[in-house]
């Protein structure tokens, strides 16, 4: 993975500084919160309903174990021991005290991590895909494209104050894992029919109040002009993005406005003022990047390990967790394993102090010390050898990570929800707990297969409910939660927003919503079929009609037993931080 040079450890260590001298004229007065804001945002931090959060950039997803070992130390000695991971593959700390805030800088510092722009209104943290590097079905390994806009985009000065917050992400394989089509901008490496190397570029992508999939801006744009091109839609963007409405300030809605073909003249005129400027890539800058994700020292091993073989046939619940949770590599007899972080009684996507240790020992051990964050709230080891999955996998389970539910009904990606955001409209991570309780067998899960389900607080999006096959969204009627629900999103290739189903629901009937939902999958579906293709074949009435049956609210409350707990919002209790709430 890459690690900082001297310009890079000087910045950062310059930064920290830089920011401790805020904080305290913050704390002592001589900075009003007006004033000091902007200032925080620049550093990830926000002021929450409990506290001050950090959000913690970890670029495309890469971390190494000494990385992890610290966000241990810091969930322990700054938090309530544990953070959260986002959807932009990043971690956050939500019970922070601003004085603390500085020394948290310093100590990411050490071990090359930091909070830059991973929020405020500039180009934030560069994603990628999880599985970067060890698919079959890759291009080309995109990460070092990736660390190459993060260099470019890092302090940038021109774009530190944009209309809104910019998102960028990079795909280099066919099936589509970084979310490109739903980012401010897309990038997806590629090889035209004379085999160069170049780049798709999507642009107008997004979710939130207005969902929108993004658009083909460029089919194949040679490789020396990522960065050249890159300015230029930032600066159209930066130019004539609205800053007069909050709600309509990002780029999807100036995309929108004046039409892809007309957005698409104005980047290609600015675009030839520089195209051949500084900015544009040489192969030996591609080369130093690219030297920094050299391959492991992978063994040559046979293509399926006889021993791993005969640990499936001999335990079946070894085999259940292999089937969902172990995904094939480029290289013969190593495998990528996920680590599930939706284990029963824990909020989607947190992870407790002793779980970041014993993630960090496995990548040492298991893994050639590195670790990956997935946009779905879990973690991935990406080189595992074949003959060491089951001992990985008995550590795993006697740490909660090994819940054979990837790519099930409750593999929940989640948002923070009311619980913790000052923007959410309704709980999201209660919710996530209702459900889990209600489809708690395996059996029926696996018998179902492939569904995503994601849930949002606020319209936000932060859950990305709306690419999910069902999404929930939480909504404020008259100061009471609400859920609107969607039925037919898609994160994968091709992206596709969910459509309503119709009225909102209450907590309580939620998951006999859900139910209904899979009621109808279960009668209708053809052999082999997925959720999201019977929707796609049948389409949404039948799902509507039954979903919105008479007595469904009668059937809710016999359903769930705690019912009047959940409606008066009492909060539950996870197994390793009790004061959550």
């Amino acid at each position: 993975m890459y690690h900082y040079d001297d310009f890079d450890h000087q910045l950062t260590a310059e930064r920290v500084d830089q920011f401790r001298d805020q904080v305290r004229r913050r704390l002592s007065g001589e900075l009003k919160e007006d004033d000091f804001r902007v200032l925080r945002l620049q550093n990830g931090i926000y002021m929450q309903v409990h506290g001050y959060m950090m959000r913690i950039a970890i670029p495309y997803g890469l971390a190494s174990s000494a990385q992890v070992h610290k966000l241990a130390h810091i969930a322990r000695t700054y938090d309530r021991g544990y953070g959260h991971l986002s959807t932009r593959q990043n971690i956050q700390f939500n019970w922070l005290r601003l004085e603390d805030t500085p020394e948290i800088l310093a100590e990411l510092a050490t071990v090359e991590m930091h909070a830059n722009q991973t929020s405020g209104s500039c180009i934030r943290s560069i994603t990628s895909d999880e599985l970067a590097g060890v698919v079959r079905d890759e291009v080309t390994d995109p990460r070092p494209f990736a660390e190459i806009l993060r260099q470019w985009s890092t302090f940038h000065p021109e774009f530190a104050f944009l209309p809104r917050k910019f998102k960028v992400s990079v795909s280099g394989a066919s099936e589509d894992r970084a979310a490109t089509e739903i980012n401010d901008v897309g990038v997806q490496v590629l090889k035209n029919a004379q085999g160069e190397l170049g780049f798709r570029i999507l642009v107008g992508g997004g979710l939130g109040r207005t969902p929108i999939i993004g658009q083909e801006l460029v089919a194949f744009l040679p490789w020396q002009h990522l960065l050249t091109y890159l300015e230029a839609i930032v600066r159209v963007y930066n130019e004539f993005g609205r800053r007069d409405n909050l709600y309509k300030a990002r780029i999807k809605i100036l995309v929108q406005a004046i039409g892809i073909d007309e957005f698409r003249r104005q980047v290609e005129a600015e675009w030839q003022l520089h195209k051949d400027g500084p900015s544009t890539l040489t192969a030996a800058e591609v080369a130093r990047v690219t030297a920094a994700f050299s391959t492991p020292a992978y063994e040559i091993l046979p293509q399926l390990d006889a021993s791993f073989e005969a640990a499936q046939r001999d335990d079946k619940a070894f085999a259940n967790w292999v089937r969902r949770n172990v995904t094939a590599h480029k290289v013969d007899g190593y495998a990528a394993v996920w680590l599930s972080l939706k284990h029963p009684g824990q909020a989607p996507g947190d992870i407790s102090a002793d779980q970041l240790d014993v993630v960090a020992a496995l990548a040492d051990h298991y893994s050639f010390g590195e670790l990956r964050i997935s946009h779905l709230q879990n973690l991935v080891l990406a080189d595992v050898k074949q003959s060491e999955l089951y001992a990985l996998w008995q550590e795993a389970k006697a740490a909660g990570l090994a819940t054979p539910n990837i790519g099930l009904l409750t593999d929940i990606v989640c948002c923070p929800g009311a619980d913790f955001c000052t923007l959410a409209n309704a709980r999201s991570i209660s919710l996530a707990k209702a459900i889990n309780e209600r489809f708690e067998d395996y059996d029926f899960l696996h018998d179902i297969g492939d569904i995503d389900l994601n849930i949002s607080g606020c319209v936000n999006a932060c859950g990305h409910h709306h690419v999910a096959h069902i999404g929930i969204l939480g909504v404020d009627k008259s100061g009471e939660e609400w859920y609107q629900v969607t039925i037919g999103g898609n994160k994968g290739t091709p992206a596709a927003i969910g459509k309503i189903i119709g009225r909102s629901f209450s907590f309580a009937q939620i998951p006999e919503v859900i139910s209904r939902l899979l009621q109808v999958y279960v009668r209708e579906r053809d052999e082999g079929e997925r959720f999201i293709d019977t929707l796609r074949r049948i389409g949404h009435e039948p799902f509507k009609t039954f979903v919105y049956a008479e007595q469904v609210a009668e059937e809710a409350k016999l359903l769930l037993p705690d019912y009047e707990a959940l409606q008066v919002g009492v909060p539950y209790e996870l197994p390793y931080f009790s004061p959550r709430f």
